[in-house]
């Protein structure tokens, strides 16, 4: 059963805590937090945004036997309605090992009347795994714990003034989140070129195997499944390293595939086009003129 936590209040009593001195907004510590064997951390959702800071971790055991840039600070953003889960001993071991960090949480209803409420869906490691989270440096860690500083020391007083500066506040930690995770991409380089040869690979073999015959034209949600990755990473990582986003690199493959059959085929473009994966013709023409200024007859044609 999922759990649903309305409230920055009922957060704030689920985890031990006295009430938030903002409804909307608040900083909690982790090691200020009594966590109760409870069900509701099994599987749970917010009806607010998260981001929060781990610090003083040994990322090695914490996220998985992998390359990490720092093994430090490591940061998490969770959006509202984005399944959540706590493990309590593994919480209460980390606190108890002297583990830091902080939670800054607030509800979509603060944002009101500001851009940020609109823009805020345009920052897409909201929709990152937490295997992908961000892993600061000593420098950049800093400034996101001076910004949760001034937060915190921003909502104890609640005036006029309040609302658009802390919001300033949260439009600055998210620019940092695109920064640091674009150096991220940078410093990981070696990696990242692993998994854009393993999707060539992955889109090779599914037009070699015929599989957009039953199945269609490989979206971008099945090449992220295939790589253990989110959607939307595999998109801000690609785009990083190449200019492309995922769905850009499955049009190309389509591009080169369709070139294929109408160089060294005799098929029809209508059987090139359901070959592909496409339901109807017209779309595979649209795409095939986009991507080349000309038809598929026309392109096969001019090289003839």
């Amino acid at each position: 059963m999922m759990y649903i936590i309305r409230s920055l209040t009922e957060f704030h009593r689920l985890l031990g805590l006295s009430e938030p001195l903002h409804p909307l907004i608040s900083v909690i510590q982790v090691l200020d937090m009594k966590l109760q064997e409870n069900k509701i951390w099994e599987k749970f959702t917010t009806d607010f945004y998260c981001v929060a800071i781990k610090k003083n971790i040994t990322a090695k055991v914490t996220y998985g036997r992998q390359h990490y840039d720092f093994d430090k600070g490591v940061m998490n953003f969770f959006a509202p309605k984005q399944v959540q889960s706590i493990d309590i001993e593994e919480t209460i071991t980390f606190q108890r090992e002297c583990g830091e960090g902080c939670m800054l949480i607030f509800h979509p209803d603060f944002l009101a009347k500001h851009s940020l409420a609109q823009e805020i869906r345009n920052y897409g490691f909201f929709s990152y795994s937490v295997n992908e989270a961000l892993h600061l440096s000593e420098r950049e860690e800093q400034s996101v714990l001076d910004i949760f500083h001034k937060i915190v020391i921003e909502y104890q007083h609640i005036d006029h003034h309040t609302q658009p500066i802390l919001l300033s506040q949260i439009e600055l930690l998210l620019n940092y989140g695109n920064r640091f995770y674009e150096r991220q991409f940078i410093t990981r380089k070696v990696g990242n070129h692993d998994i854009l040869t393993r999707m060539e690979n992955l889109l090779n073999d599914y037009f070699d195997r015929e599989e957009s015959l039953n199945y269609g034209l490989p979206s971008v949600e099945f090449i992220a499944r295939k790589l253990n990755l989110s959607p939307h990473y595999l998109s801000d990582m690609l785009r990083s390293i190449t200019g492309l986003n995922a769905q850009q690199h499955i049009h190309e493959k389509v591009i080169d595939k369709a070139k294929e059959y109408l160089l060294a085929s005799e098929l029809s473009v209508g059987e090139i086009a359901y070959k592909l994966g496409f339901e109807y013709p017209q779309s595979f023409h649209k795409l095939f003129r986009k991507k080349t200024e000309m038809s598929p007859l026309e392109f096969r044609g001019g090289v003839n």
